[in-house]
């Protein structure tokens, strides 16, 4: 698969999971908290994260469209052990650590040892354009705010997940 099409793929996953989502807006999962809703961690609406994430990661949009050119803001839930193969992003990636431990690391292959650990309250920017990967220690929620559309390709092709592919989830 080209780099084109796995970009492509990753951009029609995000803009079906936010299109799904916001369709279903009687307190379903996934739909965005408007500015009067609460934010507290048990009131957020979680839901699968999109299938260009591995297998494992819960999503919550916390304001913003991610499929469109506006900021938006969403929570990632990964599990212990979790991991998000070198990537990139056509606009920079804010990532605030919300619970749990956050290890990042720059490059296009993914090597443990060097990863920066981050402890809840930590904080990093990965510039757009720059391969990065990351791996949770512990179950790990991270707050990513960006300007959309979101899009997540692969260094790899291999790495993109088979859900994103077309395959089951």
């Amino acid at each position: 698969m080209s780099f084109t099409r796995i970009a492509a793929a990753t951009v029609v996953a995000l803009a079906s999971f936010v299109v799904a989502t916001g369709h279903a807006a009687q307190g379903a999962p996934n739909t965005p908290n408007t500015p009067n809703e609460p934010n507290e961690p048990n009131e957020l609406r979680w839901g699968p994260a999109p299938a260009v994430f591995p297998p494992g990661a819960q999503m919550a949009v916390l304001a913003g469209d991610p499929s469109k050119a506006e900021p938006f803001t969403v929570r990632l839930r990964f599990p212990d052990g979790y991991r998000i193969m070198p990537h990139t992003h056509p606009t920079d990636e804010h990532v605030t650590v919300i619970s749990g431990t956050f290890r990042v690391g720059m490059g296009e292959h993914f090597r443990s040892e060097g990863m920066l650990t981050l402890p809840r309250g930590g904080f990093v920017t990965a510039p757009a354009g720059h391969a990065h990967y990351a791996a949770a220690r512990g179950a790990t929620v991270v707050q990513v705010h960006a300007v959309g559309p979101f899009a997540l390709t692969y260094v790899n092709p291999a790495d993109l997940p088979v859900a994103a592919r077309g395959g089951g989830r």
